[in-house]
């Protein structure tokens, strides 16, 4: 999602509650960078999955270097005297779950995530609580609200807004989506949900998104809904899931036995270029895989609803409410701006409704996605843990969004620097062979580009920076211009095929099984930018080798694009 470990950017912008604006954000909205934290794998807990387009049979694809991929422009292909590098894409999925629920949370960087805080506080830090109701994955539990806390408002859900996704998969490969309500603590619902149907045997996985800096699930609900947010206390950040592991357990089995179909990406109906999905390089961002499509209502009293057509008849006047998100982007923008169309399934949060959701969209990259496929690195800011590069935490992120794991002894900074490489390579060609359309498309934020393609440009220049990729000896292949609102007005790309080069000194992969917290919480260290008309790249990156710094985040809009 288009936001981030929201360091100074997003504190910068906080300002009182008094000057914020109570309630947010009309769709379409945004998406974008986000981050993860996860927990370690043992081999005897994973299972093989494979990926080929439009069918679920499986064979594993190589381990070493990436073949070219089909969704690659032209220009990838005429430029490619660099091959692509490795994906660390292929091999086990999760067996059984990964990670926990913090009780002593940590961010991460390790400083202690304040559990008391008063509104203001909240205000200042964007860190959320979020009660999970009892038996969430039932019928009942669904249609029960989730309570966000801890000096948190769903009337600032900009910055502190929670947002919560269940897909549900029937053991005959029925898949319906439901959007369970989030109320803010010491309110009740605007209009009370209804329901849904579950038949008996189904897995239903409940994917969450978060506008803020961290979230905290809590409640015993959390721990009967198999939750997960965190490696040991290291928070993931804005993400976290119920019951993912086992919903993709089944989700697999049906596909490999033919019981769940997932319906082929295609191909572009304006240029015959291959769809895109969550795992193309032509996609990603500084944190893939991250937050949810679910929307809801908000009335001027604070009470929100769900997002149907009778709950926005019944709210005359209310706001709608979004979760800066990687799949809306892709469902909301992308595809419908070259041509595409997005898995969906019956969303039974509305009589007769459809939607996408974060799990139809990996299900849809992981059956669909070939070549160099996307996984998430190590240096997304959400999976480290004290700082450092943390396979383990990787491994639990990457869990919750059924990506293949790593092994224990893959060399972090190896996974971050192909990353790198292949995004910088591969990225820019695809968004030049689709700006022509996507100039004339309306932007996800348009406080970050003034178009979908200027958007996708900032977007990725921003992503470079936040990745750190200038530490593996890569430029930043996009010029952005701005104005004097630091909105982009115009993007080129440089189409240079590169070739990154591992550090010398390596920074080492963070070992501590359970991360606990610290005393003091660190401030911003590096000053804000001011505003200015400018052309040039989307800064330097650079530093010594190892994860980005907060400082190569501080005043990139990219780091909260959304606003959200």
């Amino acid at each position: 999602m288009l936001s981030g470990h929201r360091s100074a950017w997003r504190r910068r912008g906080g300002k009182s509650r008094a000057a914020r604006i109570a309630v947010p954000l009309a769709i379409p909205m945004a998406l974008g960078l986000t981050l993860g934290i996860i927990l370690a794998v043992s081999g005897s807990h994973t299972t093989q999955i494979a990926q080929s387009a439009g069918t679920a049979s499986a064979s594993p694809s190589a381990s070493g270097s990436t073949p070219a991929d089909p969704s690659d422009p032209p220009a990838v292909a005429a430029a490619a005297a660099v091959p692509p590098a490795a994906t660390f894409a292929n091999g086990q999925t999760a067996f059984r779950q990964l990670g926990d629920l913090a009780t002593v949370p940590v961010d991460g960087t390790g400083a202690a995530i304040n559990l008391n805080q008063t509104a203001a506080e909240a205000a200042a830090s964007m860190n959320c609580t979020l009660t999970v109701p009892a038996n969430p994955l039932s019928a009942q539990g669904l249609a029960r609200p989730w309570q966000l806390g801890d000096g948190c408002s769903m009337a600032y859900a900009a910055t502190e807004g929670a947002f919560v996704e269940a897909t549900i998969l029937s053991p005959n490969g029925q898949v319906q989506v439901y959007n369970p309500l989030v109320i803010t603590a010491g309110t009740t619902a605007a209009v009370t949900p209804a329901a849904p149907t579950i038949a008996r045997g189904s897995q239903v996985i409940i994917d969450v998104g978060f506008n803020g800096t961290n979230l905290v699930l809590q409640g015993h609900g959390a721990r009967q809904g198999r939750c997960v947010d965190a490696l040991g206390q290291s928070l993931i950040g804005q993400v976290s899931a119920c019951n993912a592991v086992n919903f993709y357990n089944l989700a697999n089995s049906e596909i490999a036995r033919g019981a769940l179909t997932v319906p082929s990406a295609g191909t572009s109906l304006l240029d015959g270029q291959p769809c895109l999905t969550t795992r193309s390089f032509a996609v990603v961002d500084q944190d893939q895989s991250d937050n949810v499509i679910t929307t809801y209502l908000i009335n001027g009293t604070g009470q929100t609803a769900q997002n149907t057509p009778a709950n926005a008849a019944a709210m005359m006047g209310a706001t709608t409410l979004v979760n800066g998100s990687d799949d809306k982007l892709l469902a909301a923008f992308l595809d419908p701006a070259n041509g595409c169309t997005p898995f969906t399934a019956p969303d039974t949060t509305a009589t007769g409704g459809t939607s996408g959701s974060q799990a139809l969209n990996e299900l849809s990259a992981r059956v669909n996605q070939q070549g160099t496929i996307a996984v998430t690195p190590p240096n997304d800011e959400m999976t480290l843990v004290n700082s450092a590069f943390s396979i383990a935490k990787t491994n639990v992120y990457r869990s919750l969004v059924d990506q293949p794991l790593l092994a224990g002894n893959v060399n972090a900074t190896t996974v971050a620097e192909d990353y790198c490489q292949n995004i910088t390579n591969i990225q820019p060609a695809r968004n030049q062979v689709d700006m022509t359309r996507e100039q004339n498309f309306g932007s996800p934020v348009a406080a970050v580009g003034n178009t979908l393609a200027t958007f996708m440009g900032n977007r990725l220049s921003m992503s470079f920076v936040n990745l750190g990729c200038a530490n593996f000896g890569l430029t930043n292949p996009v010029t952005v211009t701005l104005d004097g609102n630091q909105v982009a007005t115009a993007v080129t790309y440089g189409l240079a095929q590169q070739t990154a080069k591992l550090p010398a000194a390596a920074t080492p992969t963070a070992t501590a099984a359970t991360p606990t917290a610290t005393a003091a919480t660190p401030t911003a260290t590096a000053a804000t930018p001011t505003a200015s008309a400018t052309t040039g790249t989307g800064g330097p990156g650079g530093g010594t080798a190892g994860p980005p710094t907060r400082q190569h985040r501080v005043g990139h809009r990219f780091d909260n694009p959304s606003r959200m």
